[in-house]
């Protein structure tokens, strides 16, 4: 009898995968639907009711999620005070795509506004702490053309 293949990289999957700690992922989980259109993928609860394990897919990507659990060192960004990380999505209308995610609960840290590197770009936090960034690419800019923006901004800290 033979055995399938084994894939190093499942089927579906990236080489690069978020996985995500909450506290309260059953709840995470029903946010990313509703802000970001998430479908459900797996779902792996521990014997206290914690999930141990779930998968999402946003867009064409998968996010991997748990709950929080200190015991093991397994924080999230609330019991860290905040989240260096953000999480970026592409989307086809970032406008349409924020005001979904605010209307789920989340917090616009940063109001969309065109950006000198030719997206429509915006921030937000989600009620689990995780830090997100929207935009909706609108120029195709040469790295010339970028900088030429950034530095009419202001320069932003760019060498010159």
């Amino acid at each position: 009898m033979s055995t399938p293949a084994t894939h190093a990289i499942p089927p579906g999957m990236h080489t690069l995968t978020p996985h995500l700690v909450c506290e309260g992922a059953s709840d995470a989980i029903a946010f990313y639907k509703k802000a970001f259109n998430a479908e459900e993928l797996a779902r792996l609860p521990g014997a206290d009711g914690k999930l141990m394990h779930a998968m999402l897919r946003i867009g064409d990507s998968t996010v991997m999620l748990c709950d929080d659990f200190p015991q093991w060192g397994s924080l999230g960004p609330k019991a860290l005070k905040g989240s260096p990380v953000y999480l970026h999505l592409y989307v086809k209308d970032v406008d349409a795509a924020m005001k979904q995610a605010v209307d789920a609960g989340a917090q616009v840290t940063m109001p969309v506004a065109d950006m000198f590197w030719g997206d429509r770009y915006g921030q937000l936090v989600d009620p689990f702490g995780h830090r997100w960034s929207m935009a909706t690419h609108k120029l195709d800019l040469t790295p010339e053309e970028i900088r030429q923006n950034m530095e009419k901004m202001g320069g932003c800290g760019a060498p010159k």
